[in-house]
């Protein structure tokens, strides 16, 4: 679970990061789950929007993502910020204490 300093500081770092996918309306499903992963390997650090005719509810969005042992980061607006350690990332986070 991330500490308050340490979301303060992954959402200053995501401000700069354009969204990577989306969730439509087929919701959340497991080629989204591969795609999440998948980026998040190689850049621990990602922002998934959301469509408007999504009828997925932000619980439903967090407990797919924590399921799968990524960090909920924030919810700004309909895009979410995820987060998780990678030793294969091209740049690595250090995260503050």
């Amino acid at each position: 679970m991330l500490k308050p300093k340490q979301v303060a500081y992954l959402r200053s770092l995501a401000n700069h990061i354009k969204p990577v996918t989306q969730i439509g309306k087929d919701g959340l499903s497991d080629n989204l789950l591969d795609t999440i992963l998948n980026y998040l390997n190689k850049h621990e650090l990602m922002k998934v929007s959301i469509l408007q005719n999504s009828f997925v509810s932000d619980e439903e969005v967090k407990e797919f993502v924590t399921d799968a042992g990524i960090e909920y980061v924030a919810k700004i607006g309909r895009v979410y910020i995820f987060y998780m350690h990678s030793d294969d990332a091209k740049d690595l986070i250090v995260l503050p204490r």
